[in-house]
């Protein structure tokens, strides 16, 4: 594939994969095939062009300014994207951008013009988001471009009632008889008007050609480290009773299927058939050659088996309180659920605190606390490749691995972590976990877990990207395994997980006004039906240099750069990643200098889409994936990593660059109003401590955390109706508040003395730190390199 050139001279391609996997065999579709798309001939120009007028975003967005002299550059409301440069009636179609946005909301005409304006071009997915409001289409014909094999969407054009030209490869195509009929409008005649046309996120109810075999039952295997360590920290007992208080949340119907299995230096098996008094503990003490007792048992069916399944989750906390053993058989224990789950495919939940110890996948520590920091950085790579084999072994026969990590040494992470990355899973981390000294953690994983349990769930998915003819995709992100050039294999997908895409300008998109991106995931629900959401975007094709910056989307172009570096960081160094991601900033705004500005100005010019470039850029770097310096732990940093290669962009940015809050004066001056309710709407702050006052309370949105701080001399009114204590002093040095929504927590540090105060500061990425340069110094250096 090609290179993209991300800074200077960094370029990514795929990961190298063991011989025989390149061609596995997947459930499919017509059309869902690995065979190269079939490009016919452009036939005339797109019907957006009829109603496409020389609109122009706002003046603003064409401006220039100095980011020496303009400080408050942040928006006062959450960054939106920008919006395209379409006309209206097209633009209302278009797929909502939390779902599914580019780097670059004007598209270069040539790759000559991309290479000119030295930003990346690429997308970011959301696929399985919740959404409130979904279009589901029941038809027995799904209508596809008969060449490319695109859904039909809004971006379409009908050249008459019985023909449609595909907006991605531009055949002509006839428009089936079913389509002919609209059952909304009840109408015969206006295919134009059915839902699949004036929707660009829509689910089809997939008929029986998009099946190789009967749609999986849900299946669910849980898989605990009961060694003496494990059960020191007490995790089993909050899992045990998060999974026992949910488990009539589980999402599934009555083919739902669980089953347990507990490891030390042995492997435990729990047989749940009917007509035991009790759960029956089976154990395997030969890890070598793991075999699978009595199968049939294992895995059960969780309506007719729920009391021995209540039964089993109530005791198995306190069946191994008396145990001496330290090993861990992890290896084994992972290869045992991939053989119990091979027939049927499902999610795999491994819950591990320590270093595998004993047989297979044995690992031994490579942390060196004085060498966090060194040059090479070589123990951000695997030690091993068994656990990306076993993961790709898995990923066949469509089982995922979650890996929940709670663990107060070294664990290897980056080796463990392949498990999840290369099945479609996903991995969560408690470090330091435990039930007594770490209050936080506990009250984490009990809202992280009961989000994990009970969120929507697809199985043996497999996820397609389609473009116009002349643009060229050419590297994924996320966690997933590549089948073949562009079809995503992901054993199960989820709600909080995204995606990035790398894509190239392959030909010119000479007379051609607007381009289209379409997603395709094809999963089965966890009711046993087999579904298709289909997402697609149009967006307009620019000419020149200026129209490239100003639809410029800085998030998306963030979020797409710290994909790329986290791949760099492994492959290269950490060193390497961190000098990209200054050079993108540097080629960009140098870029915009030279080619675009027609006054040569002193300062840091930017164009106002970029102003927040490099703040976005520094704080990355600032982000425990890439900053400097001996204090973060390695397995800490190899889960930011994992969490920038398969978080959704609106959380990736929020961990990269939280929004800061005053809240101890809020009025309703700009409030929002949501259900009926006035929410007030505080500016967002600077992440500078000169913006925190003694007499103010602050909240910050950090994604999947949020702190409170609280000033000595913060009115009293607030502390005691919001905070509901009597003064100032009572304030609890860590106060949990239960509040959550989606994956994230409330968690408030309170009072400025607080032993969290860093992790709060930690944020504050306008500041100077021992290893970083402020904002202001960040800014200073990116001018010298642009003025060179």
């Amino acid at each position: 594939p090609q290179n993209l050139k991300m800074g200077r001279n960094v370029g990514y391609s795929y990961p190298t994969l063991p011989p025989g996997y390149q061609n596995a065999s997947s459930p499919g579709a017509p059309g869902m095939q690995s065979s190269p798309l079939q490009y016919q001939p452009a036939l005339g120009t797109n019907h957006i062009t009829g109603s496409m007028s020389g609109l122009s975003l706002q003046p603003e967005g064409l401006r220039s300014i100095n980011l020496l002299q303009e400080r408050n550059i942040l928006p006062t409301t959450p960054l939106q994207a920008p919006v395209p440069n379409l006309h209206e009636e097209i633009q209302k179609l278009n797929c909502n951008p939390e779902l599914f946005r580019c780097t670059l909301t004007n598209i270069p005409q040539t790759q000559a013009l991309l290479n000119k304006a030295k930003l990346p071009l690429g997308l970011l997915l959301h696929p399985f988001k919740d959404l409130s409001q979904l279009p589901v289409v029941t038809s027995s014909t799904i209508v596809r471009c008969r060449s490319c094999r695109t859904y039909i969407n809004p971006f379409v054009s009908f050249l008459d009632q019985r023909r449609w030209k595909c907006n991605l490869c531009y055949r002509v195509n006839d428009v089936p008889e079913e389509f002919m009929y609209n059952p909304v409008t009840r109408v015969y005649g206006e295919p134009h008007k059915r839902p699949e046309v004036q929707n660009a996120t829509i689910e089809f109810m997939a008929p029986s050609e998009y099946m190789l075999r009967p749609p999986q039952p849900p299946v669910y295997l849980f898989v605990f480290d009961v060694s003496h360590n494990a059960i020191e920290t007490g995790y089993l007992t909050t899992v045990s009773k998060t999974l026992l208080d949910n488990l009539d949340l589980l999402p599934g119907n009555t083919r739902t299927k669980i089953g347990f299995i507990t490891f030390d230096s042995t492997i435990h098996f729990y047989s749940l058939q009917e007509g035991l008094s009790q759960p029956q503990m089976l154990i395997v003490s030969d890890i070598e050659d793991v075999f699978i007792p009595m199968p049939e048992n294992l895995l059960v069916n969780l309506n007719e088996n729920k009391e021995l399944i209540q039964d089993l989750l109530r005791t198995l906390p306190q069946m191994f309180t008396k145990s001496l053993e330290t090993q861990s058989a992890l290896g084994p224990a992972l290869q045992a659920a991939f053989k119990l789950m091979s027939p049927t495919g499902g999610r795999i939940s491994v819950f591990q605190t320590q270093l595998p110890s004993v047989g297979v996948g044995s690992l031994k520590s490579r942390e060196e606390p004085n060498q966090r920091a060194s040059a090479k950085d070589i123990h951000l790579t695997p030690s091993t490749d068994f656990y990306k084999k076993l993961a790709l072994d898995c990923s066949g026969q469509q089982v995922a691995v979650d890996l929940f990590l709670l663990s107060g040494q070294y664990s290897d992470l980056a080796s463990l972590g392949c498990i999840s990355r290369y099945s479609a899973g996903s991995v969560y981390y408690y470090q330091s976990y435990h039930h007594q000294h770490n209050p936080v953690q506990v009250e984490k994983l009990q809202k992280e877990l009961k989000r994990y349990l009970t969120r929507k769930i697809g199985f043996e998915a497999v996820m397609r990207i389609r473009c116009t003819k002349g643009l060229s995709i050419h590297t994924f992100h996320g966690n997933f395994f590549v089948r073949s050039t562009d079809l995503l294999s992901l054993p199960n997908v989820n709600p909080d997980a995204g995606y990035a895409v790398q894509m190239s300008v392959e030909e010119s998109l000479t007379d051609m006004p607007v381009v289209s991106f379409q997603s395709a995931l094809l999963y089965t629900s966890s009711k046993g039906e087999r579904r298709i959401r289909v997402h697609t975007m149009c967006l307009p094709v620019v000419t020149t240099l200026n129209d490239v910056y100003l639809g410029a989307d800085v998030q998306a172009i963030t979020g797409l750069l710290a994909n790329m570096a986290v791949d760099r960081s492994v492959s290269a160094s950490l060193s390497d990643a961190r000098d990209a991601l200054v050079n993108a900033v540097i080629d960009s705004l140098s870029a915009y200098r030279s080619s675009v500005l027609s006054i040569q100005q002193p300062g840091l010019m930017a164009p106002y889409s970029l102003r927040l470039f490099p703040l976005h850029v520094l704080a990355l770097l600032k982000q425990k994936a890439f900053q400097t310096g001996t204090n973060i732990r390695l397995d800490e940093r190899i889960f930011t990593m994992c969490q920038v290669k398969n978080q959704p962009l609106i959380f990736l940015m929020l961990m990269t660059h939280p929004n800061l809050y005053r809240v101890d004066n809020l009025t309703d001056e700009g409030a929002l109003n949501i259900n009926d309710r006035t929410i007030p709407q505080p500016p967002i702050l600077q992440l500078s401590v000169e913006k925190l006052s003694r007499d103010g309370a602050y909240l910050m949105d950090a994604g999947s955390v949020m702190f409170m701080w609280v000033g000595k001399n913060c009115g009293q009114n607030f502390v005691s109706q919001v905070l509901g204590v009597p003064s100032y002093v009572s304030i609890p040095q860590n106060m949990l508040v239960n509040v959550s929504f989606h994956s994230v927590i409330l968690f408030l540090s309170l009072r400025d003395e607080s032993p969290l105060k860093s992790s709060f500061l930690q944020n504050m990425i306008e500041d100077r730190t021992e290893s970083a340069l402020s904002y202001y110094e960040f800014l200073l250096h990116i001018q010298q390199q642009v003025n060179k």
